[in-house]
């Protein structure tokens, strides 16, 4: 990225400056969408500056899909734990928040799982199977919370909702993805929580 005369390059600024824009190019166009000469050409670096910093479009790509997960990661524990200690609550609030996400422009799914489904080989292959398993553990956790029978087995449930809201509110015109995920989610949390014999 250009740098006024008398600057000093400022290597950190211009490795997240590529991060940024990579990220935005490739989940608008895809992976095979993209090649590095546009990509340099839109960041606006050479692509001897990219190598530098990254060393290849694979090394690009996993740090792009790397910094989204933990970014996605973060942002749903954060809706959860903002929703207060009930689990109900935490569990409304992740689906919520999809649901506000669903609503953006240039919403266009997951990039990790669509990044994977393009290439199931590493690096994208490796980078979804780890991110939805932190969506799991997540899941998991307001389940164990919330007293259900079997956790696990909630969790996966919940975990399906959550990615088949994502995929259908991308491909499926029309509102409610989100919020009829969020209706079977609680009513799959109501059910799956243990009981007190009366």
């Amino acid at each position: 990225m250009p740098v006024p005369k008398g600057s000093s390059l400022d290597p950190d600024r211009t490795r997240a400056a590529i991060l940024r824009t990579a990220e935005g190019v490739l989940y608008a166009r895809g992976l095979d969408g993209v090649g590095i000469a546009e990509l340099c050409a839109t960041a606006g670096v050479s692509k001897e500056t990219l190598y530098r910093h990254f060393g290849s479009k694979d090394e690009l790509v996993r740090c792009v899909l790397e910094a989204r997960s933990d970014r996605a990661t973060n942002w749903l524990a954060r809706a959860a734990a903002d929703a207060g200690d009930d689990p109900a609550a935490q569990l409304a609030a992740v689906f919520d928040a999809l649901g506000r996400w669903f609503d953006e422009p240039g919403f266009r799914g997951c990039a990790i799982v669509n990044a994977a489904t393009q290439h199931h080989t590493a690096p994208a292959g490796t980078i979804a199977a780890r991110h939805l398993g932190r969506y799991l553990d997540l899941l998991t956790s307001i389940a164990t919370r919330a007293g259900a029978a079997d956790p696990a087995a909630l969790g996966r449930r919940l975990l399906l909702l959550l990615e088949g809201a994502t995929v259908v509110a991308d491909h499926l015109e029309g509102p409610g993805a989100a919020a009829d995920a969020r209706e079977a989610a609680l009513a799959l949390l109501d059910g799956a929580v243990k009981r007190p014999a009366s």
